[in-house]
């Protein structure tokens, strides 16, 4: 952008209504996100958080109103200039998108496969300046060790730290996060949010990341944009927020009842998920039990 004091991202009257859907996506969503702001969208599955997110970098196309990015009509850009725009605004997912079958590295530099030309096959198809980058990536999210090994070897929060890792290859402005630790424990969960914030912090990143975890978003947003049915119904600063406050947040992402059974249908589903990762961990302690009481001694 050549004015500094522009917005990121401004969003203008945003709608979004999918051709059969019963209802819109979007309706009447208007916002800015000023550079070097850490936005959370906080709402229940289905309140349109997602794509919302997705007209930032062009994944989806309004049905009315505007979308503004890095001082780009978004929807407006086709063909190469569309490809730049995304170059420039990373985006991390809930699932990872990785290839399993490739090592870490690989992974990584597909992240900056948009700056080369022609089909890349292993490591070593990529320029050596480029190999640096990403192993410096992977340091930086603690995971250099970690480079030669195949990507589905690791464990959800390490493969999210491999996501944050090709993202940073782009060397992007914007950084969009799509529920990225839905599918992780808290542990983990805790541990993703809090690098993406120091990595936002050391390269001036503007972050625009959707959640439904309100405490996680109140302990690592500077401003909350809460939505339901495809409306915002709250925008906040987190700054000083009392409990009465963090109550009126759940009030405005969730009122009806029928709401209130999503919101606690999610958070079933993710005490599910914990249980079913610590069996995991128990039953892969278990075997590795027998395997050092069953080996023979040297």
């Amino acid at each position: 952008m050549t004015n500094s004091d522009a917005p990121a991202v401004r969003i203008t009257d945003l709608g979004k209504t999918y051709p059969g859907a019963a209802g819109p996506a979007l309706e009447g969503v208007s916002l800015s996100v000023v550079p070097g702001e850490i936005v959370v969208l906080l709402g229940l599955s289905g309140s349109g958080k997602s794509t919302l997110l997705r007209h930032v970098n062009g994944l989806e196309t309004p049905s009315t109103g505007s979308v503004v990015s890095l001082g780009q009509a978004v929807p407006e850009l086709r063909g190469p200039a569309l490809r730049a725009l995304r170059g420039r605004i990373g985006f991390i997912f809930q699932q990872f998108e990785l290839v399993g079958a490739l090592t870490v590295i690989e992974n990584v530099l597909t992240g900056g496969l948009s700056t080369l030309r022609g089909p890349r096959v292993g490591s070593l198809s990529y320029p050596r300046r480029m190999r640096e980058k990403a192993l410096g990536h992977l340091d930086r999210v603690g995971l250099l060790d970690f480079a030669y090994q195949r990507a589905d070897t690791l464990s959800g929060g390490q493969q999210q730290r491999v996501a944050i890792a090709r993202a940073l290859m782009q060397d992007p402005e914007i950084l969009l996060a799509d529920e990225p630790v839905a599918s992780l424990d808290p542990e983990s969960s805790s541990q993703v949010m809090s690098l993406i914030r120091e990595i936002a912090a050391e390269r001036s990143l503007t972050v625009i990341c959707s959640l439904h975890q309100v405490d996680l978003a109140l302990s690592w947003a500077d401003r909350i944009i809460g939505l339901r049915a495809g409306s915002v119904v709250l925008d906040t600063r987190t700054d000083d927020l009392t409990r009465e406050e963090v109550m009126e947040i759940y009030g405005r992402v969730a009122t009806s009842t029928s709401e209130i059974a999503a919101l606690e249908s999610e958070l079933a589903e993710a005490r599910e998920q914990v249980l079913a990762q610590e069996i995991q961990r128990s039953a892969a302690r278990e075997r590795l039990a027998e395997d050092f009481a069953n080996e023979e001694p040297a």
